[in-house]
């Protein structure tokens, strides 16, 4: 059993996570909006979030960029949206964020992302425990984001689309991601993403500017 806090505005939804997830024997709070996320998060340790991206009060990715900041994202955080941009998603990710689901979510997209959610919390946890017991020390109550979090910082390799649309639209945001991920990756080098994608350069280049792909966001230095 997990302790899992879901954020989100929309009561049904709110509703319809906890009744999976209780069904699944974890151990669910619940929050309608940021502020009440808030004191839920300070006063509570919880093994997984789900977060809604957009909210009456302040956003999700702006939330998650305060936890973040204060070294309280100590636990995987999924983010959910039924209107969200896949710069909005990748810049989750870059924050921190483990994975994005798309709504309207169904229960088997629900109960994977979760599941590997709880996965990565274990994991995390365990390198925690050793590490400090390598060290002759006890572990403390809030982590500082270290390793891990460079990794968190590239997109996402796994992330949901919206498939109930035009095949153009469908394959234009896809391939955008695609590209988005390796360029985070590979430092913004235009050579090392041709080469990791199997396209001649200037044809990559091409598609970049054909996508909206912005060349310069990832480029180190």
């Amino acid at each position: 059993m997990a302790n899992i806090l879901v954020v989100d505005d929309e009561l049904g939804i709110r509703d319809l996570l906890s009744e999976i997830l209780n069904d699944e024997g974890h151990s669910v709070d619940v929050a309608e909006n940021a502020t009440q996320a808030r004191v839920s998060r300070a006063t509570n340790n919880y093994d997984l979030v789900l977060l809604d991206i957009w909210m009456p009060d302040t956003d999700g990715v702006t939330l998650l960029k305060e936890w973040a900041t204060a070294g309280q994202l100590t636990m995987p955080v999924i983010m959910m949206s039924g209107h969200a941009t896949i710069e909005t998603a990748v810049e989750a990710t870059r924050i921190g964020a483990l994975s994005f689901l798309e709504k309207p979510i169904t229960m088997q997209k629900l109960l994977k992302a979760v599941e590997q959610g709880l996965a990565r919390s274990t994991v995390s946890q365990g390198s925690e425990t050793a590490s400090h017991a390598s060290n002759g020390t006890a572990p403390s109550a809030v982590v500082s984001i270290t390793a891990q979090a460079a990794e968190d910082n590239l997109p996402n390799s796994h992330q949901g689309f919206d498939l109930d649309r035009p095949l153009r639209e469908a394959r234009d945001g896809f391939e955008k991601a695609y590209f988005e991920f390796h360029l985070a990756r590979e430092g913004g080098s235009m050579t090392r993403v041709a080469e990791k994608t199997g396209l001649e350069r200037t044809h990559l280049y091409r598609k970049l500017r054909q996508l909206g792909v912005d060349l310069g966001r990832n480029r180190r230095g």
